[in-house]
């Protein structure tokens, strides 16, 4: 993905505690078939942040444009370019809150931040039970660096900007340009500045994006009756794949362990049989795929029992 902020982290944890477990994470390669999803994954997380970027307040996102511009020209000590900055912002504060006096928050930027997991299950477990581990010791911050690690998600986060200190905030800034008193404007700026609000507007599970591509892919594959041996392969490809997603999904704990997943984990069995020795046919993935929905889909305030939505 391109043109946002991508933290990709493998899934390492370097442990220097002597009791740690030997075979803590490592990063390990994708399957190829993880591999020729992810396409499919990248669109879907566009389409998301796009959807983001829509609500973006331009004249917000001048205004905080506007003070940047001001802090940079009293580093350089240039009085008469922060003052035109400042006023170009406070102008596009008024403007706003003219047109909508109840607006609190106004959205300025969309950032994305990826953190991927490239391991197999089996190479997790033992770092989440050091973890629990760790937590039943009191061991909180250990326990903490340990599950930094553990997840494999895009996690689109908004900043905002707070209406109702904002423009005031940068009007008491005018004063102290005016006086010349650059260090103290220029700290009131940066103060100002990290008023800005960041809400974490959703979490997409990069496993249950993948499984999602998997499937509907397989889906296709699977209404053919009279497919090559290649595309039965690659069927199965598929098939096991989501499958080893949901496993990785349900372990980093996007869902309620052998709860959420049980149903999905029956169906996609089901599936399996009745695509075999190439039969297939219309429908086959209808009631797993109402299940993943109603999974993964739903919407709600609560991310522990929503699978990642909007957090603020």
């Amino acid at each position: 993905m391109t043109a946002h902020q991508n933290n990709d982290e493998t899934a390492q944890v370097e442990l220097d505690d002597p009791v740690a477990p030997s075979h803590s994470v490592k990063p390990e390669t994708q399957s190829q078939v993880t591999q020729s999803v992810q396409e499919q994954v990248n669109q879907e997380a566009e389409a998301e942040i796009a959807k983001q970027r829509e609500k973006i307040v331009e004249d917000a996102k001048i205004a905080v444009e506007e003070t940047r511009n001001a802090l940079a020209a009293l580093d350089a000590k240039d009085k008469d370019k922060a003052l035109t900055a400042l006023a170009g912002s406070i102008g596009k504060l008024e403007m706003m809150l003219a047109r909508n006096p109840s607006l609190a928050l106004a959205p300025v930027e969309v950032k994305t931040v990826v953190h991927d997991t490239f391991a197999v299950t089996d190479s997790i477990k033992p770092s989440i039970e050091y973890a629990i581990k760790a937590l039943k010791n009191g061991e909180v911050q250990k326990a903490r660096r340990i599950l930094s690690y553990l997840a494999s998600e895009i996690s689109i986060q908004t900043s905002c900007l707070p209406l109702a200190t904002y423009p005031h905030a940068i009007k008491a800034v005018v004063p102290l340009v005016d006086a010349n008193r650059f260090l103290d404007a220029k700290m009131a700026l940066q103060t100002v500045l990290g008023t800005l609000v960041v809400t974490q507007e959703k979490v997409s599970p990069l496993p249950v994006l993948r499984c999602r591509a998997m499937l509907k892919e397989a889906e296709s594959l699977a209404s053919n009756t009279a497919r090559s041996d290649n595309e039965e392969k690659r069927l199965q490809e598929l098939l096991e794949g989501a499958k080893k997603s949901m496993e990785m999904a349900e372990l980093l704990g996007y869902g309620r362990r052998k709860v959420d997943y049980k149903d999905l984990f029956d169906q996609l069995k089901e599936v399996e049989q009745k695509v075999s020795g190439r039969k297939g046919g219309k429908n086959i993935f209808d009631e797993f795929t109402t299940t993943f929905r109603k999974l993964f889909d739903r919407k709600s305030s609560d991310p522990e029992k929503s699978v990642g939505e909007k957090v603020t």
